[in-house]
């Protein structure tokens, strides 16, 4: 594969990437770092990737092996990030803002407390909109797998939001 049909077949799909390693990784900076490793991952393997059925399939795997990866390193887990959310809207009163802002917070956390696999399906079914077929060979799950799963993680963010929000009411 030369310069130009790698520019055609990966390029595409590198905001896909980035907003994966965003989510799984909350770093803007290990986002990128992630981002340019399966980049360079890729372009290693791009003498082979016409081998493989899906080239975007393939870079989403090899994202999510590289976010896990710094998952699981001592360095990510002595290392605190807080990520700021900016809600911008001009016709949002402060209650409201503070209101919403504490919800995003809560989502946050909800969300956090969910174990990686669960995560790592929501993130591809519902914020990057991937197919069952897609995420099937992303993670190598059967297609039943992920829609449990994804059931799964939904109810039990639903429940916990709920009952953060619940309790926080009182």
């Amino acid at each position: 594969m030369e310069l130009q049909e790698f520019k055609v077949k990966v390029l595409p799909v590198k905001d896909r990437l980035y907003r994966i390693a965003l989510n799984m990784l909350r770093s803007v900076e290990e986002a990128e770092d992630t981002l340019q490793d399966a980049m360079v991952k890729l372009w290693d393997k791009r003498q082979q990737l016409s081998e493989y059925r899906s080239v975007e399939a393939l870079a989403v795997t090899i994202t999510k092996n590289l976010c896990l990866d710094r998952l699981k390193s001592k360095k990510h887990k002595n290392q605190l990030d807080v990520q700021e959310m900016e809600l911008d809207s001009g016709f949002v009163t402060p209650q409201r803002r503070a209101e919403l802002n504490q919800s995003m917070e809560i989502i946050d956390l909800v969300f956090q407390s969910l174990p990686e696999q669960q995560r790592l399906l929501i993130t591809l079914r519902d914020v990057e909109g991937f197919s069952y077929e897609e995420i099937s060979e992303q993670t190598g799950l059967e297609i039943n797998n992920i829609r449990v799963g994804l059931s799964r993680a939904r109810k039990k963010a639903r429940e916990a939001y709920l009952k953060i929000e619940d309790y926080e009411l009182r």
